[in-house]
């Protein structure tokens, strides 16, 4: 239905098209009717208007007819034209019809060209129009492309600014595109992705210079050892026209820049490789070594996406993590002084990172901050060395512990770390080191003590005398003037023993050096180790030497010689000291040298020692002695025990000539007194029950033989018949038996001229029990039996008083 009333309505717009046509054609000039005709052809319905034509001119025929009947003539005439119009219409229709037929063949290439000109022009419309939008996206993708480039790359913090740009400012242009939601989207994905990869980067750091904390700080102990050297080169320098060096900046270092891009500032291992370099050349800057780019970046980073807290809390946490495992010494650190140095490396690496940090970043560290982990790195350095220090008995190791620890406190002091503690702690290592000193020299000591010869140093030339006089400060003119060979009066003990108490000087100074003591302070310092030695040790030494169970009275004579030589040279030790320590010795609380005490407290033993060695000689000799306590012979020599003994006697007191006359007169005073007694105790003793006066008789010989042994003067210096009186006691018992002078004895007893007033009543009533009842068993007086008896009633009588006298004494 529908489509009939379109197609009539169609029908109806070509009728009154056609008819227009019509009109047109009818009131056009034939010159002009060219497009009129164009509008027909170009048309689809050309048929129709054909018929339409045809019925037009059967209307127009018909009114032609109509008006030719009217006007019949004019009609012929009409008809005639019309007939030649006829066929001028049938020409001009063929000349159209061949005109359009050729302008149709000549147009179609015409069409065809211009239908390929049209979509050529829709071409270039469409491709001008994606110019402009790809215009406007190139610029999105390439910042896109830069910051994939950039992250493959590890350029982070241009990334992160790269990701700025493209978000703000170019993404906005273009959002309506697709591909911009997808960058949108992964906006806060690559945000996370950059946070992420630079904290790896930071724990890559952090790992690398835990692992190389140690060359760090091997560095910058080696900047400071070569300061401190430079320091004291100008120091001793005369000061005019001398330069000094500028000290290079503890901050001029590899600064990385943050929008840098070159390569160096790019790598995020943290060390930068340095080639060993020789001494004489320039040692690079501690923080030289070091890359702190993955810091920058990553704190940076963290503060531009808005979690710069969170980045300094964890990095502080990290770097307290890795303090306390830096501090934390190893158990053999003690073993080795590269243990040590390994150790205090590690925590100067350790700070001196930190305090690059600081001065070079704001905020990521402060001084509060540092100052809390200085105060924890003091407390457990110092407690770590309280115990490992303990363990060393080498002084070396001591001394050089010691430079070690004054090196690792002025390098931490140049980057402005408190240090005082530390040489308050070297002052206790002080003690340590002064009794690692002591129980060495206690060795040395012990070892020039056992194997000295005990003898004067025998000088066979010039040379030898000049050298031995310049090891120990001896002056002697007679002996100087005594030709070749000749001894001196010492053993080589005296001056190996005052040069290593030199030496024992010279080391406790060179533990002073440093530690920015007063000379008052090192020279108290010294003069008290010096103290110790002398009074414990060396004082040991010489006692021991002096209590060896076989040491000779040679020895012990030379010993007191040595002692007294080195007691005279403690004056010059003195002033060995005030050299060195510039503190004379007049200066208020002045530590005094205790030399002098201990050489006398070592003669006094060794003096001691004599006596008691020579007791145990007379000793060993009266072990011999074989008396026949019931003889009836009357001998008329000496024991040969005794005999010998006197002989050792003199042969000792001759060489006891070198020392000093009261230990001489002394120990010879001793030795009659101890042989004395002994020959009493020998006389008394329990196991001689009986004896006879041959006995007595032949006791009374060796008596006498030591009577003349002090009377001959074996030691010079006795007044006349002193050294008797020692044997007073025996010559006045003696006599009284041989004599048998008892009438005297008991009359004069108790007064103070009495002749015998050195015989007890005790002693002379055990000699007198002794004596009794001999004859039985000698038969030497089977034929006095009579007087025999005679006597055996005096003795008995005599015995009587005796025990009187005992008893009315003790009443």
């Amino acid at each position: 239905m529908e489509r009939g009333k379109m197609a009539e309505a169609e029908s109806l717009e070509t009728a009154a098209e056609h008819e227009r046509i019509l009109r047109e054609i009818e009131s056009t000039d034939t010159a002009c009717i060219g497009p009129t005709l164009r509008s027909v052809y170009d048309g689809e319905e050309h048929g129709r208007f054909m018929e339409k034509l045809e019925t037009r001119i059967r209307n127009h025929d018909r009114e032609i007819e109509k008006m030719c009947n009217f006007h019949y003539q004019g009609f012929v005439d009409s008809i005639t034209e019309l007939l030649k119009v006829r066929g001028e219409a049938q020409k001009l229709k063929n000349q159209v019809t061949d005109t359009n037929r050729k302008l149709q063949h000549e147009g179609k290439e015409l069409v065809i060209a211009m239908e390929e000109l049209k979509q050529c022009r829709l071409q270039q419309r469409n491709i001008s129009a994606t110019v402009d939008k790809l215009m406007l996206c190139l610029p999105v993708l390439e910042m896109y492309s830069k910051l994939r480039d950039q992250m493959k790359t590890k350029r982070h913090y241009p990334a992160l600014k790269t990701l700025e740009h493209l978000e703000h400012t170019y993404l906005p242009q273009v959002s309506h595109y697709r591909f911009c939601k997808v960058m949108v989207d992964n906006i806060p994905k690559l945000r996370e992705e950059i946070k992420d990869v630079s904290m790896s980067d930071l724990k890559d750091f952090l790992e690398s210079i835990r692992k190389h904390s140690d060359k760090i700080g091997e560095t910058a102990m080696k900047q400071a050892q070569q300061q401190r050297n430079l320091d004291n080169i100008i120091f001793q320098q005369p000061r005019i026209g001398s330069k000094r060096k500028p000290k290079k900046d503890a901050y001029t270092i590899f600064d990385t820049e943050i929008g840098s891009t070159s390569p160096k500032s790019e790598q995020d291992s943290g060390i930068l490789d340095v080639e060993d370099e020789e001494d004489d050349e320039e040692v690079p800057g501690a923080q030289d070594l070091v890359d702190f780019s993955p810091v920058y970046r990553c704190l940076h980073i963290y503060s531009v996406l808005g979690a710069r807290e969170t980045f300094e809390n964890y990095y502080r946490k990290q770097r307290r993590k890795q303090a306390r495992l830096v501090l934390q010494p190893p158990s053999n650190m003690h073993e080795t002084l590269d243990g040590y140095r390994k150790y205090f490396n590690q925590i100067v690496g350790f700070f001196v990172v930190e305090d690059h940090i600081l001065h070079t970043t704001q905020g990521l560290v402060n001084r509060a901050y540092i100052d809390e982990l200085w105060e924890m790195a003091l407390s457990k350095t110092i407690a770590a060395l309280r115990t490992h220090s303990s363990y060393c008995s080498d002084p070396n190791l001591v001394l050089d512990l010691k430079n070690l620890i004054v090196l690792f406190a002025d390098t931490l002091q140049v980057y402005g770390f408190p240090v005082n503690q530390l040489f308050d702690m070297l002052l206790e290592i002080r003690d340590q080191y002064s009794e690692t000193l002591l129980k060495k020299w206690s060795g040395i000591f012990r070892n020039i003590l056992d194997s000295d010869n005990y003898s004067p140093i025998p000088v066979t030339s010039e040379e030898i005398y000049k050298k031995v006089v310049g090891q120990f400060p001896f002056q002697d003119t007679e002996l100087e003037k005594q030709p070749f060979p000749k001894k001196f009066p010492f053993s080589e003990f005296v001056p190996k023993v005052y040069n290593q108490i030199k030496e024992f000087i010279y080391a406790c100074l060179k533990f002073s050096e440093d530690l920015h003591l007063s000379s008052t302070e090192v020279d108290d310092m010294i003069r008290k180790s010096t103290n110790l030695l002398l009074t414990r040790t060396l004082s040991s030494s010489l006692q021991n030497v002096i209590k060896r169970k076989n040491i000779g009275l040679t020895e012990l004579v030379q010993i007191i010689i040595n002692t007294t030589h080195l007691e005279k040279s403690c004056k010059y030790l003195e002033e060995f000291i005030t050299n060195i320590t510039n503190v004379l010795p007049e200066t208020v609380h002045t530590t005094k040298l205790y030399g002098t005490t201990t050489f006398k407290d070592a003669r006094h033993a060794a003096e001691e020692e004599i006596y008691t060695n020579l007791n145990q000689k007379i000793d060993q000799f009266l072990q011999l002695a074989d008396y026949d306590w019931m003889t009836g012979d009357l001998g008329n020599k000496a024991s040969d025990y005794l005999v010998d003994l006197i002989a050792f006697l003199r042969n000792t007191f001759a060489v006891f000539t070198h020392l000093p006359g009261k230990v001489a007169q002394t120990a010879c005073m001793s030795a009659c007194k101890h042989l004395a007694t002994s020959l009493m105790q020998l006389l008394l003793e329990a196991e001689v029950r009986q004896l006879t006066l041959g006995a007595l008789q032949q006791f009374n010989l060796d008596v006498r033989e030591c009577e003349q042994f002090a009377r001959s003067g074996p030691v010079p210096g006795f007044q006349e018949d002193t050294l008797q009186l020692a044997f007073i006691d025996l010559r006045q018992l003696l006599d009284l038996f041989l004599q048998w002078d008892w009438s005297t004895y008991l009359a004069d007893y108790g007064q103070p001229t009495c002749k015998y007033l050195r015989v007890n009543p005790v002693t002379a009533l055990t000699l007198l029990e002794k004596m009794k009842d001999t004859s039985r068993k000698n038969n030497m007086f089977a034929q006095f039996r009579k007087n025999e008896r005679d006597k055996q009633k005096l003795i008995d009588t005599v015995a009587k008083q005796l025990r009187g006298l005992i008893s009315s004494h003790h009443s």
